[in-house]
C-alpha cells in the first residue's frame, strides 16, 4: 500500500472513528440493537458520514423491528447505488452511497407494501444525522422542500 494511500486511510479512520471506518470501508456491519439511530426519529436528513451526501429523510425512516435503522426509499434515485453482494452464503442487495461509495447496508422486499415494499436496512455508523432546523446551517438547506 503506498504512504499516501494510508495517510489517506488513517486520517478518514481518525475522523469517523473505527467502527464507521470499518462498516463505510470494508462492509463490517455493526451488532443489532446498537446504533445511536435505530430507535431514533427526530425531523432532519441523514448523510454519509465519510462525505456529506444526502442519503435518507426522516420522513422515509421507519421501525422495522430488525435492529438497525430502516427506510422506504433514499431521499432520490441518485442518492445511493445497489449491488449484488453474495457473502454470508447468501444472495443480498447492498447498498452504497453514490458518491464516496461507502458500503451503507442492504436493501430487502419485506418494507411497507404501500411505499413500495422496500426496507433499506442501513448501519447507524454509515451516517449523519442533520435535525431540520439545522439545515440551512449545515449547507443543506435545499432539501427543506422534502419535509413538506
Amino acid at each position: 500500500m503506498s504512504e499516501s494511500r494510508k495517510k489517506k486511510e488513517e486520517t478518514l479512520r481518525s475522523r469517523i472513528g473505527d467502527l464507521a471506518y470499518e462498516v463505510t470501508q470494508n462492509k463490517a456491519t455493526e451488532r443489532a440493537y446498537t446504533g445511536q439511530y435505530d430507535r431514533f426519529f427526530e425531523k432532519g436528513l441523514y448523510v454519509d458520514i465519510v462525505s456529506g451526501e444526502a442519503l435518507f429523510t426522516s420522513m422515509d425512516k421507519y421501525d422495522s423491528g430488525c435492529g438497525w435503522p430502516a427506510f422506504t426509499k433514499p431521499v432520490n434515485d441518485q442518492a445511493v447505488r445497489e449491488k449484488t453482494d453474495l457473502s454470508h452464503f447468501m444472495i443480498r442487495t447492498e447498498v452504497r452511497s453514490a458518491e464516496a461509495d461507502s458500503h451503507l447496508g442492504h436493501v430487502f422486499h419485506d418494507g411497507p407494501k404501500e411505499t413500495g415494499g422496500l426496507r433499506y436496512c442501513i448501519n447507524s455508523a454509515a451516517l449523519r444525522f442533520i435535525p431540520f432546523e439545522d439545515l440551512e446551517k449545515e449547507g443543506y438547506g435545499s432539501y427543506k422542500d422534502l419535509f413538506g
